[in-house]
């Protein structure tokens, strides 16, 4: 089983990892979504967001733009990160998901490990 979270702005991907209004959270398996729900993590420093993630039991992050400080927090987390993921609804930010779709923008991907 894998949870996913998906920072959503204006009922969109969030341009910026840390800067939405809440993060649709989908638990599925391989085949099927069994739950979603929308979490809002209070926090006053970026940086502990990926502890907030960790502790919701999130396995995998679809987003847009990521700080570049907190990649390696995530990464010692265990937490998956799909960064540079174009602009969409969860529902089929999801859907591409659960179908090997996800294609990130090299450009994005780019600006954040680049800076």
């Amino acid at each position: 089983m894998k949870r996913i979270a998906i920072p959503i702005v204006e009922g969109k991907l969030s341009e910026y990892f840390g800067q939405c209004s809440h993060y649709k959270i989908f638990d599925i398996d391989s085949k099927n979504i069994h739950s979603d729900s929308i979490e809002v993590p209070h926090y006053n420093d970026i940086t502990t967001l990926p502890e907030w993630a960790l502790q919701q039991g999130i396995t995998d992050i679809i987003a847009h733009k990521v700080d570049k400080k907190i990649l390696s927090l995530f990464i010692n987390k265990k937490i998956n990160l799909f960064v540079g993921i174009p602009i969409n609804t969860p529902s089929e930010l999801i859907e591409d998901y659960m179908n090997g779709h996800l294609k990130s923008d090299k450009k994005i991907i780019n600006e954040i490990t680049n800076n």
